[in-house]
């Protein structure tokens, strides 16, 4: 090799490592423009606990990582969280004192996988994601579920802790049954310090990211209501209704009473709505505006919708006020919005 053959060579190797370190620097330190106005990469979830989520999901993504990969990290972050009544092991349990939880999980390419009324298992999100990729079903259940799990080696584990316990046997002493709209937010960190409120309906985290290739994921874990009926499942390890991603498009999730989500299909409305040209905001709020034309007394009620587009534009609407949603970036990791409601 002569001496100008071998500097080109140099100086293009230098060129190449000098554009891999931009790279990643533009992935972890500033966020990157899509061409279509949005921002790559980015997470967003449902609630103000959905802060601690994203910013656990924002590590994968920043390190380059998959959308796949972040949502389900993210969303470990809640199911842990002893201070959440409406996510994981803390959450409250059913009117029999039975702690059972949903998940669902949803892939850029379209693979998905889902637990329903699982218990004993702290993380039905990552259940959700061994159903998704070592078996050929989409949704395992209850005892079936279980097993499953415990054959992947999941631990076996008492979920109902003392201060849940201690919630149900309150309960049971008037056993009164009534959703109480934004829960979610008011028995979070509930007691000394934290936000009072009732806790006799809970819900969600709802989970969407686009990684630094634009390759959409989303996830959605949840202990349900509180003192439902036993073996009762919501939206949230419905595929369609909890939880939808297309990637060509976006990807949607909702939270608040999943009987209206499914019987409107919510998360799969709101991403159709967003390829027939809707922006994520206004495609939330024409779902929500048709479960209300369809069930108008579902106004004293709450639902509401989080969508993510491919351009990374994030919107959202409820029926009431009181839902919040995070979003997380390159250039914020702890972001925190009041989400338009149609009441």
């Amino acid at each position: 090799m002569d001496r100008r053959r071998f500097l080109q060579g140099a100086t293009v190797a230098s060129g190449m490592a000098l554009t891999a370190k931009g790279l990643a620097a533009d992935v972890a330190g500033t966020a990157k423009q899509s061409p279509a106005g949005g921002t790559l990469p980015r997470v967003c979830s449902t609630w103000d606990f959905g802060v601690a989520a994203n910013q656990a999901a924002w590590k994968v993504l920043a390190a380059g990582g998959r959308s796949l990969d972040a949502v389900e990290a993210g969303a470990r972050v809640p199911e842990a969280d002893l201070r959440n009544h409406s996510v994981g092991r803390a959450g409250y349990p059913d009117r029999d004192g039975k702690v059972t939880l949903d998940a669902s999980i949803m892939d850029e390419n379209g693979n998905c996988g889902a637990v329903a009324a699982i218990e004993h298992i702290a993380h039905p999100i990552s259940v959700a994601r061994r159903v998704m990729e070592r078996t050929p079903h989409v949704l395992l259940v209850g005892d079936g579920a279980l097993q499953f799990a415990l054959e992947q080696g999941f631990p076996r584990e008492e979920l109902l802790t003392p201060e849940s316990d201690k919630a149900w046997h309150e309960w049971l002493k008037s056993a009164k049954y009534k959703p109480v709209a934004n829960s979610e937010v008011k028995s979070y960190n509930a007691g000394p310090g934290g936000t009072p409120g009732d806790a006799s309906n809970h819900d969600t985290i709802g989970m969407l990211a686009i990684d630094a290739k634009g390759n959409l994921s989303g996830a959605c874990t949840t202990s349900g209501m509180a003192w439902k009926l036993h073996g009762r499942v919501g939206d949230s390890p419905i595929i369609g209704a909890g939880l939808y991603v297309d990637n060509e498009v976006g990807a949607a999730t909702s939270t608040g009473v999943g009987e209206e989500v499914i019987r409107n299909v919510g998360s799969f409305l709101v991403v159709e709505l967003m390829r027939q040209g809707r922006s994520p905001e206004d495609a939330c709020r024409e779902a929500v505006e048709r479960i209300l034309r369809r069930k108008p007394q579902a106004k004293d009620l709450q639902v509401g919708f989080l969508a993510l587009d491919k351009k990374g534009n994030v919107g959202a609407w409820s029926i009431q006020k009181g839902f919040s949603y995070a979003v997380c970036d390159a250039s914020k990791q702890d972001a925190l919005h009041p989400g338009k409601s149609t009441y």
